[in-house]
């Protein structure tokens, strides 16, 4: 019985986790090897090994550096114009109900409409190097907006009238009111578009080849049928998108746990 709560415990625990990711993504090499030595053809499966010979060979040029940074500098840009865009657009919708029966459409069809359609009617109007940085803020924008929107329009009455009573200034409202009410929401939803806006913004670029990009060389890779060169970038974007997410995880919560810390310390100096 105490052999099965320490187990417990373990798995639960930090270290725990950690340990067991390591090792289920330990297994899934293994069978990915055994898969690649029984079909015995590198051209259509490389094996692990041989991916991440070439990986480590990429990773020391100068031209990967590039071609990895102009990438996150193009998804990270259409993910604070959504972020911003979101901001001011749901503050309207939240405060105007004719506003969000205009845009309410609008919104429909950027979160209705798969990411492909977009990206090649974008071809038509967009700068290739511009493509992946609308197409990351497509990916941003409903979603950031949704929450946000939701969470303004979740505010209790009550809160208002007392602003209203106390003619509490804008600034203040946002600060007291509006800001501690929308935060976990705000926060939630650019954890999980974060993800979205990374994937979208490489197949934008996949298509669109701009220049110095990872999504061009995911392209070349397919056509000189180089998969090992495939395979690598593919890693590549893999490991960006969870050490996106982790970096946004662990600012979120220092910012949650940052407003929590000054929430109390107010209510503390009310007493």
């Amino acid at each position: 019985m105490k052999s099965a709560t320490t187990k417990s415990r373990l798995f639960h625990s930090a270290l725990g986790k950690i340990i067991f990711s390591a090792l289920a993504v330990l297994l899934w090499l293994i069978v990915w090897h055994i898969a690649a030595i029984r079909l015995g053809k590198p051209l259509l499966l490389p094996t692990p090994l041989a991916v991440a010979e070439r990986l480590g060979n990429l990773i020391i040029t100068s031209n990967f550096w590039r071609y990895t940074l102009r990438s996150l500098l193009r998804v990270l840009g259409g993910i604070v114009l959504g972020v911003g865009m979101a901001v001011i657009v749901s503050a309207l919708t939240a405060s105007f109900r004719p506003a969000e029966i205009l845009l309410s459409p609008l919104i429909t069809v950027i979160k209705s409409t798969p990411v492909a359609s977009f990206i090649i009617l974008a071809m038509l109007w967009i700068n290739d190097d511009i493509l992946p940085v609308f197409i990351s803020f497509l990916m941003v924008f409903p979603v950031v907006w949704a929450n946000l929107h939701t969470a303004l329009r979740s505010i209790p009455q009550s809160y208002h009238d007392l602003a209203q009573v106390y003619q509490l200034p804008l600034i203040r409202r946002i600060r007291r009111i509006y800001v501690p009410s929308a935060l976990p929401y705000f926060l939630s939803a650019c954890r999980s578009s974060l993800g979205l806006a990374w994937k979208a913004g490489i197949a934008a670029e996949v298509l669109a080849l701009p220049a110095l990009s990872i999504g061009k060389q995911l392209n070349e890779s397919k056509l000189y049928l180089e998969t090992t060169d495939l395979f690598a970038w593919t890693v590549v974007v893999i490991v960006l998108s969870l050490l996106l997410e982790l970096f946004a995880k662990l600012l979120f919560l220092r910012l949650q746990k940052r407003t929590n810390e000054q929430q109390k310390a107010k209510e503390d100096s009310a007493w």
